[in-house]
C-alpha cells in the first residue's frame, strides 16, 4: 500500500539502490525458484527459459574436471552471459565418483558453490548409462546434495544423464521415483529433470506415463548433426501431452560428439526450444579434440579465452547462448487470460488435429473446426478464487454432435463433461453449459474431445449468477515488458496482485491477444490513485499506434479502486497492447477490451 508522495518514492528506491551497490564483490539477487506448470517450466512464476554451458565428465584423468572451478563459471556468467552451468558428475565409468567420490563430489560442490555466488542455475548432473544399476548410491548423493544446497533456488537436480534403449515404465520410472522421494523427503520444491530412454531422446514414451509430482521436467538431448525433425517431432508430442521438457545437454555436431558444425540444423533448434521456452545447455565445455568441444586444446583452465581459443561449435555455442532472450514467444493469439472472461476459441496456446476457419457466428470472426474424438486445445487462465463455475460453449455440429471435457492441461484433473447436440448445420450455433469446481491460481485448461465432431466459436467462464463475460481481462500484472514500475498485493475484490508505482513516463506491454473483428471497443481500466489522479494511452506496443488515452481521477487511496472506461476502434486481428503513462501516479489492477 502507498502512503507517500511519488519523488519520495523514487528517491528512496534511488538510495537503497546506491547501498546495494556499495556492497561490491558481493551477490545482489537470488534467481527466481523454479517450478513446472502443465509443459512449461517457471521462473518465478512466469514462463522463461535459460541458456548456459554443460561441463565435460568430472571422472578424474578425463581432462575434463580442470574445468571445474569458480573462475571458469565467473567467465562463462560475464564473458558468455550463461544463466545455467551443467556439472556432468561421472559416476561408473573409470575415476567416476564410485571409485573416486572424494574428487568428484570436490568438484561438484566447486562449481555449484561458484553458480550460486555468480547468480546462476546450476545442474548437478548423475551422469550415468545405468544409473538403476546404482540407485542407492543415487539416492546417498542426491540426499546429500539435497540437505547442503535445497534452500537454494539455484539448484536442479538431474537424477538421470542419458539411459540406454530400456523401458521408461519398468526401469527408469521407477528408478527416478525412488530418488525423487529421497530429495522430495528433504527439498520439496527444487526443479528435477529425469532422463528419458534412447539418450535421453524418446520423451514422447514418458509422456505417456509421466511420474506424479510436482517440479518434475524431463530431459532432451540432441545433437544437430544426427537429430532433425523426427526429434523435434517427439519433443512436441511430450508437449503436447503435457509435461516440460530440459534440454540439458545439445551439440551442434554428431551424437558421437565429432564431426562438422551442422549450423542450419542448430540453428532449427534454436528456433523450436525458442518457441517453446525450453531451457538447454551446450556440451561441452572441455577442451578434448572432438567437434563438440567448446575450447581448443590447450585452452586456460581458469577462463579467459580470446576468439581464436575457440572452436568452431564454441564459438556458435557462445554466439547462442549471449543472445538468448529467455523469454519464449507465445504462440499467436495465446495470452492468460483472467477470469471472469470470454475466451476465443482460435485463443488456444497449444492444440491437436484441430482448424480454424471463418465463422458466420454474430460478431464473425473465426472458430476452431474439424474437432473430431481425442483433439484438444488448451488455454492460460487465472482464476482469482477457488469455487463453482460457469462454463459455456458456443458450438455448432451439422449432426453428430459429441462430447466436451474440460480438464487440466495434461490431464491429471477432470472439471466436467458436457454433451453437444446435433444443430442442424457446421454453422448453426447453439450455447451449451455446465458448472464445474476450479483451482484458485494460474493455470491451464485443456478443452478434449471426448467424443466429435462439431466445431467451436467461443468459451465463457463466470460465476453463477454473474453476467457472462463478454470481454477480455487482462490482469496488469501480467506484463511482459515494463519501465519503471513495481508489483504489490492488492485489496481489490479477487485480491492478487496490482501493478502500483506508475508515473509520467511510465509504460507496461501485454503478450498477444486477439481481436477477433474490427470495429468500436470499450476499455475499461480499474485504477486508484491517492489524490493525484493521472492519464493512460492505450496503444500498440512502442507507441507505433495510439487508439486513444483516458484520464483517472483521485480516488482517496491507493486501494480505493473505481473503473474508468473509453471507446476505441480497434482492426482485427492479433493486438500486442501497451499502456503508456502521461500524468501520475496511479496504480493499476487490471483492464478489460469488450466488443460494443
Amino acid at each position: 500500500m502507498q502512503f507517500i508522495s511519488t519523488q519520495v518514492r523514487r528517491a528512496a528506491m534511488a538510495l537503497c539502490g546506491g547501498l546495494m551497490l556499495a556492497h561490491a564483490g558481493v551477490a545482489l539477487a537470488d534467481v527466481s525458484p523454479l517450478s513446472v506448470s502443465g509443459n512449461k517450466v517457471l521462473a518465478g512464476g512466469q514462463p522463461a527459459s535459460f541458456a548456459g554451458n554443460s561441463l565435460f565428465w568430472s571422472n578424474t584423468g578425463w581432462g575434463g574436471e580442470k574445468y571445474y572451478n569458480a573462475n571458469v563459471v565467473s567467465w562463462l556468467k560475464n564473458d558468455w552471459r550463461s544463466k545455467v552451468v551443467r556439472v556432468a558428475m561421472g559416476v561408473d565409468e573409470s575415476q567416476g565418483y564410485l571409485s573416486d567420490p572424494a574428487a568428484n563430489k570436490a568438484r561438484v560442490k566447486a562449481v555449484v558453490d561458484a553458480a550460486i555466488a555468480n547468480d546462476m542455475y546450476v545442474i548437478i548432473d548423475w551422469h550415468s548409462h545405468h544409473a538403476e544399476d546404482y540407485r542407492a548410491q543415487a539416492v546417498s548423493f542426491f540426499e546429500e546434495m539435497a540437505r547442503t544446497y535445497g534452500k537454494n533456488n539455484h539448484v536442479i537436480y538431474e537424477v538421470y544423464n542419458e539411459p540406454l534403449n530400456v523401458s521408461w515404465s519398468g526401469t527408469i520410472k521407477p528408478y527416478a521415483q525412488a530418488v525423487i522421494s529421497a530429495i522430495r523427503a528433504i527439498d520439496p520444491d527444487n526443479l528435477i529433470i529425469v532422463g528419458t530412454p534412447n539418450w535421453s531422446q524418446d520423451v514422447d514414451a514418458a509422456s505417456r506415463d509421466p511420474i506424479s509430482g510436482a517440479n518434475i521436467a524431463y530431459t532432451l538431448h540432441f545433437y544437430a548433426g544426427s537429430h532433425g525433425q523426427w526429434l523435434r517431432d517427439k519433443a512436441q508430442t511430450a508437449l503436447n501431452n503435457g509435461i516440460a521438457l530440459f534440454v540439458t545437454e545439445w551439440g551442434s555436431v554428431g551424437a558421437s560428439g565429432d564431426g562438422g558444425v551442422a549450423e542450419g540444423e542448430t540453428q532449427a533448434w534454436v528456433d523450436f526450444m525458442k518457441a517453446k521456452g525450453i531451457s538447454n545447455a551446450n556440451w561441452a565445455l572441455n577442451d578434448k579434440s572432438e567437434g563438440a568441444s567448446a575450447l581448443v586444446p590447450g585452452a586456460s583452465a581458469q577462463g579467459g579465452w580470446s576468439a581464436g581459443q575457440l572452436t568452431r561449435s564454441g564459438a556458435l555455442a557462445k554466439q547462442i547462448i549471449s543472445g538468448w532472450s529467455g523469454t519464449p514467444q507465445p504462440p499467436a493469439g495465446c495470452s492468460r487470460v483472467s477470469v471472469p472472461a470470454q475466451i476465443q476459441a482460435e485463443a488456444y496456446c497449444n492444440m491437436s488435429g484441430v482448424q480454424v476457419e471463418t465463422t458466420t457466428d454474430t460478431d464473425g470472426g473465426s472458430n476452431v473446426g474439424y474437432i473430431e474424438t481425442g483433439d484438444w486445445m488448451t488455454y492460460d487462465v487465472n482464476v482469482p478464487t477457488a469455487g463453482t463455475y460457469v462454463v459455456k460453449y458456443r458450438v455448432a455440429s451439422a449432426s453428430g454432435g459429441g462430447v466436451v471435457q474440460l480438464e487440466r492441461g495434461g490431464g491429471g484433473a477432470t472439471y466436467g463433461t458436457v454433451n453437444v447436440g446435433a444443430t442442424g448445420g457446421w454453422q448453426n450455433w447453439t450455447t451449451v453449459s455446465h458448472n464445474v469446481t476450479l483451482p484458485a491460481g494460474q493455470q491451464t485448461l485443456a478443452i478434449l474431445a471426448k467424443s466429435g465432431g462439431f466445431n467451436i466459436n467461443w468459451l465463457d467462464i463466470s460465476r453463477p449468477g454473474e453476467p457472462p463475460a463478454t470481454g477480455t481481462t487482462i490482469q496488469a500484472e501480467n506484463f511482459d515488458a515494463m519501465y519503471g514500475v513495481q508489483t504489490e498485493a492488492t485489496t481489490d475484490s479477487g485480491g492478487g496482485l496490482n501493478v502500483g508505482y506508475l508515473d509520467a513516463g511510465d509504460w507496461l506491454s501485454y503478450p498477444t491477444i486477439n481481436v477477433p473483428t474490427a470495429g468500436s471497443y470499450t476499455v475499461e481500466y480499474r485504477v486508484a490513485s491517492l489524490n493525484g489522479g493521472g492519464n493512460l494511452q492505450l496503444e500498440e506496443a512502442g507507441g507505433s499506434v495510439v487508439y486513444g488515452s483516458v484520464n483517472i481521477p483521485a480516488t482517496g487511496g491507493w486501494q480505493n479502486w473505481v473503473t474508468v472506461k473509453q471507446t476505441v476502434q480497434l482492426p482485427a486481428g492479433n493486438r500486442k497492447f501497451g499502456i503508456a503513462v502521461r500524468n501520475g501516479g496511479l496504480n493499476l489492477n487490471w483492464f478489460r477490451v469488450t466488443k460494443n
